[in-house]
Order: structure tokens, then C-alpha cells, then sequence
């Protein structure tokens, strides 16, 4: 192509160019401005007065702890399931792909009635499955007598409600890692008599991590942001099943906007501290790989 026509084909990508720009540029302004709103509603003296305020404290100490039992619990789920259909083929696949999509396409708060439903309606063998649980962990009343065991409206309640729809976003995530992952080496690990369990372990796993750390993570920021499923099937009680996102809903109850978006900002900020994280320690982690393969080529 000589170069008048190249320049001319350079000049009719401009218009589909821009376009694109003017499109993604949009929504990232939508992003910023929502951001930029936040900050300028709030003073830093606001934001420090929400931080000594014991039952945020509390609660950020209680979101901490839940969505990150929530991203493992997630995690362990996740890695047999993404497997289980990416390498598999069984009678009703569709089907089963299907149904782990639900908790993703379902309205939050439909999830925690179906919860509650669940734990206080469905009857098995003459007890509700929350009188079942009471009665196993009954034990915990002679040594805390303060506890009264169970699961409704309790801090394992926050956790299920949590990892009901966390762990569907981590199970799409380790389907579509698996899926990229091209299984002629796991074919070659078992030729050479590895078997399956083997394979998985040894040669799957070790190349899946970078899914496994995303996957978490999404889990770990789609804990944090949940709000319907735990207000229903765990409550809202200050000190006791109280998280940030649940803080939000109290204090703009109570008339505080300032508080409320001052816990806003603090959310934004641990999600972003938890993406930077991972990003971080992923990059240290390819460049560490990357070297490592570099010196032993050139030492062979």
C-alpha cells in the first residue's frame, strides 16, 4: 500500500476511533465524578470522627473478617466446580452451568428471603435447619453462656449470605481460567503415568494461580459491597452482624449523610487497596517467574 492510500486509510479510522474514546471516556467520567462527589461531601475531620466512632470500628473489623472467610470459602468452591466443567462432560452440564449463574442474575434481596426461607420453613425430620444447627453447636452455651447458637441473624448468616453470591462470580472466573488453559499438558503428565488427582495437583493448579487470585479477589469485593442478602437473613444490629455496607443503610437511617459517606469513601478505599494489592504481588509474581526462567535458560 503506497503512502497517500495509507494516510487516507488512517484518516477513515479516525471518526470509528474517537467514537470508541468518546464511549469509554463517558463512563469513566461517570466513574471519577461519582468518586469526586463523594470526597467533596465529606472532610477529612469527618472522615477521622467516622473511624473513631467504636461501632464503625466494629463493624469494619467484622467486614474484614467475613469477606475474607467469604473469598477462601469461595475460592475452595470454585476451583473443584470451574474444573468439574471445563474439563468434564457429564448429563446435565447445561443445566448445572446454568443454575450457579442464578445467585449472579437473581435480585439481592430475593436471596436473602430464599435464606431465610430456607433455614426457618424447610423441615427435615422434624426441626428447621436452624434448630438443627442450634442443637450441633449447643456446646458453645456452656462455654459462652452470652452465645446462643445458630446461623439466622448471627455472623454466620453475614458469611452465607455473602458467599451465596461471591462464590458465583469466583466460579465463573475459575471456568473461564481452566478453559484457557490448554489441557495437552495435563494429557502428557498422565502418558507419563501420572494420574488424574496428580495432574491437577502438579501441572493444572500451578498455571491456574493467576485465575485463583482474581477469582478471590472478586469474591473478597463482591462480599464487601453486598447489602440485601444480609440485611434480610442476617440483620442489621449494631456489634453484632453490623458490616460497612450495612453501616451505610444505619447511618443514613439515623439522618447521618456525612457518616454514611464517610464509610462510603472508606469501602472505596479497601477495595481499592485490595486490587492494588493483588495486582501488585501478581506482577512481582510474573517477573520473579519471568527471571527465574531467563537465568536458567542462559545457565543451560
Amino acid at each position: 500500500m503506497d503512502a497517500p492510500s495509507e494516510r487516507r486509510r488512517i484518516a477513515s479510522d479516525k471518526p470509528f476511533f474517537y467514537g470508541l474514546v468518546a464511549i469509554a471516556a463517558a463512563y469513566l467520567l461517570l466513574i471519577i465524578a461519582l468518586l469526586l462527589a463523594d470526597v467533596h461531601y465529606v472532610s477529612l475531620s469527618e472522615i477521622g470522627k467516622a473511624l473513631q466512632d467504636e461501632d464503625i470500628q466494629s463493624s469494619v473489623t467484622l467486614t474484614l473478617i467475613t469477606c475474607t472467610v467469604t473469598a477462601l470459602l469461595s475460592v475452595l468452591v470454585a476451583v473443584p466446580t470451574g474444573y468439574l466443567l471445563s474439563r468434564f462432560r457429564f448429563p446435565g452440564k447445561r443445566l448445572v452451568d446454568a443454575l450457579l449463574d442464578i445467585p449472579i442474575l437473581l435480585p439481592p434481596l430475593v436471596i436473602g428471603l430464599s435464606l431465610l426461607i430456607l433455614f426457618h420453613q424447610v423441615n427435615l425430620f422434624g426441626r428447621t435447619i436452624e434448630e438443627w444447627f442450634a442443637w450441633a453447636f449447643q456446646w458453645i452455651t456452656a462455654i459462652r453462656p452470652d452465645i446462643r447458637p445458630g446461623v439466622t441473624f448471627k455472623v454466620p448468616a453475614v458469611i452465607l449470605a455473602q458467599f451465596t453470591v461471591s462464590c458465583a462470580f469466583a466460579v465463573r472466573t475459575m471456568k473461564t481460567t481452566f478453559d484457557q488453559i490448554n489441557p495437552r499438558h495435563e494429557h502428557v503428565a498422565l502418558t507419563l503415568g501420572c494420574n488424574r488427582s496428580q495432574a491437577f495437583w502438579l501441572v493444572l493448579l500451578p498455571q491456574a494461580w493467576r485465575g485463583i487470585l482474581t477469582g478471590g479477589t472478586l469474591a473478597w469485593a463482591r462480599a464487601l459491597g453486598e447489602f440485601g442478602p444480609i440485611l434480610v437473613f442476617a440483620g442489621a444490629t449494631r456489634g453484632r452482624t453490623e458490616v460497612l455496607s450495612t453501616t451505610v443503610f444505619l447511618e443514613i437511617n439515623i439522618g447521618n449523610l456525612q457518616g454514611a459517606v464517610a464509610v462510603s469513601l472508606l469501602m472505596i478505599l479497601l477495595a481499592l487497596a485490595v486490587i492494588l494489592l493483588v495486582r501488585t504481588v501478581g506482577e512481582r509474581t510474573v517477573l520473579g517467574t519471568e527471571t527465574h526462567h531467563h537465568s536458567g535458560g542462559s545457565h543451560a
